[in-house]
């Protein structure tokens, strides 16, 4: 609309990413979590000149502080100044839906709703907003929301209400809260809650703890059935050096989560992987991950 040049990555390596930053000099970068990550390890990016980049943001997952204190750190060094801020958005909704202000940083938060879409958050599985601060499902209305699912009635159905407004909102799945000010924070995917002992785990808190860790470069949580627990959290790694692989890194890193996480989110099993499965977008893939270990589980009989 306002004439700017977008530079399109098909399939995402950081290498081709880092050579066309080099060469096109973008004024934003868009990415997932696993963009940033990966530019910041890639020994071209580091050493490219990155004053060229007026803002940077990250969506489609939660993305760990380690990550954005890491990628800020290499533009500013290289002589950006930027925050990676984040935004919100999901497939049904064809596009961003919210996003942070360049100048309205807060920790943690995924941003304000676009001009003409709205959002709030309600109690799961009901149409009853909860009050600020208060934890619930993300719903959203607006133009870009979509007219359903195609030849899937009742997943639509299950997905756009109508609210006691009149309007049709749809109910996104994702967890998170809203402040006074009408910014909000994203958690998970309802879909992604591990259920331990009876307690919350979020997978991207443990994942955050992961990252903090120096000899970790990937990681993925997921939770397994446990017949004392419920389930119990198991965490997928990739090491930095994948030859440090074994039972005494794995005690390590277990012990890393029990210094700051209640008991039942920490891992009682990691296994180490020399890569996660991404999706097409560079996510993680935790659904290949949770179907693999269902399998294993049926082929062991358990």
């Amino acid at each position: 609309m306002r004439g700017g040049k977008a530079i399109l990555v098909p399939t995402f390596t950081p290498e081709v990413v880092a050579e066309l930053i080099k060469k096109k000099r973008p004024s934003a970068i868009v990415g997932v979590p696993t963009l940033f990550e990966a530019l910041s390890r890639n020994p071209l990016f580091q050493k490219t000149d990155l004053s060229c980049l007026k803002s940077a943001y990250c969506g489609a997952d939660t993305l760990p502080r380690v990550v954005k204190d890491r990628f800020e750190e290499i533009v500013k060094r290289q002589g950006g100044n930027v925050k990676l801020l984040e935004g919100y958005g999901l497939t049904e909704a064809v596009t961003g839906i919210m996003a942070t202000p360049i100048d309205g940083y807060r920790e943690g938060s995924v941003g304000i709703p676009f001009p003409d879409m709205k959002a709030k958050i309600v109690k799961p599985d009901t149409t009853e907003e909860v009050p600020c601060g208060e934890e619930g499902e993300i719903c959203i209305a607006g133009p870009a929301v979509m007219m359903g699912y195609l030849d899937q009635e009742v997943e639509t159905a299950k997905t756009l209400k109508v609210h006691e407004d009149g309007c049709t909102w749809l109910h996104t799945g994702d967890i998170g809260t809203r402040d006074e000010d009408g910014y909000f924070y994203f958690k998970l995917r309802k879909k992604r809650m591990i259920k331990s002992s009876g307690m919350n785990v979020y997978p991207a808190q443990v994942e955050d703890k992961f990252y903090q860790h120096p000899e970790v470069a990937n990681v993925c949580v997921i939770g397994v059935p446990d017949e004392a627990q419920g389930q119990r959290v198991k965490a997928f790694v990739v090491l930095k050096d994948k030859t440090k692989a074994g039972p005494d890194i794995e005690k390590e890193l277990i012990a890393h989560c029990r210094k700051d996480l209640i008991k039942w989110s920490c891992p009682r099993e990691i296994e180490f992987r020399d890569e996660l499965p991404l999706t097409l977008v560079g996510k993680v893939a935790y659904k290949v991950l949770e179907d693999e270990e269902i399998a294993r589980r049926k082929r062991a009989g358990l």
